[in-house]
């Protein structure tokens, strides 16, 4: 049975732009490897709603599970909660479960649960919540869409709450060979050898070091011993 499939949503003018790099991709990425699911498809988008609406409904209808990250905050540009309730047709409000959470996170620290800090609470109608022990505003699951947030503590701690709760596969398991060669030489003999092992992937990434041409083989699969059996036939078409 294949392992499950999932793709990523990246939101925010600040990632277009250069002025914040993004690490949540390259964080889940690790995560769902470890936890046999296949990350098929990374997308950024700017925060704007038609943008937004129109990658969910077309990553939510192709991979078995989505993620996205940013624009759940309290200012005007973090419209991602209301897109999402447009990608599903879900009306959207304020929940009480989620405004008790915020009033009690503010009033411990003797701060103002304001209309901007209000909107954090809007969840779309039907989604759960997923917890933030950070900084308690929470994240939601609506259908196959994990709704989460864009600082990358934040991130991080909600994606340990939510990937128990998805069922996974295998872990994907990996090797690494370096060939001192250029890609134009090894190119014939990869097709073959990828060929003859239809179930892994096989990945060629070429390097320049000291004047030299290389390529880091990097070849993933959950068999183990096919992972083994590829890299050794690898190691003897390009001896070290």
């Amino acid at each position: 049975m294949p392992n499950p499939t999932a793709a990523m949503l990246v939101i925010g003018d600040e990632i277009l732009s250069g002025r914040t790099r993004d690490a949540n991709t390259h964080y889940l990425a690790g995560e769902l490897t470890r936890a046999g699911i296949d990350l098929r498809e990374a997308r950024v988008v700017a925060d704007d709603r038609p943008a937004i609406v129109t990658a969910l409904r077309a990553l939510s209808a192709a991979y078995d599970v989505v993620f996205t990250s940013g624009g759940i905050g309290p200012t005007h540009d973090d419209i991602t909660a209301e897109s999402v309730a447009a990608a599903f047709d879900r009306p959207i409000s304020v929940r009480e479960d989620a405004r008790a959470i915020l009033a009690a996170h503010y009033a411990a620290r003797g701060q103002e649960l304001n209309a901007a800090r209000l909107r954090m609470a809007r969840i779309p109608e039907g989604a759960t919540l997923i917890e933030n022990p950070i900084s308690a505003a929470p994240g939601f699951t609506i259908e196959n869409v994990h709704v989460m947030a864009g600082v990358p503590a934040i991130f991080q701690a909600m994606l340990a709450s939510v990937l128990p709760g998805i069922i996974g596969g295998a872990p994907l398991l990996s090797q690494s060979y370096e060939v001192r060669r250029g890609e134009g030489d090894i190119a014939a003999p990869l097709a073959d050898l990828a060929a003859r092992y239809p179930d892994l992937s096989i990945g060629s990434y070429p390097f320049i070091r000291d004047g030299c041409h290389g390529a880091h083989i990097v070849i993933r699969g959950a068999d183990g011993a096919r992972v083994d059996a590829a890299t050794t036939e690898l190691a003897t078409m390009f001896p070290a």
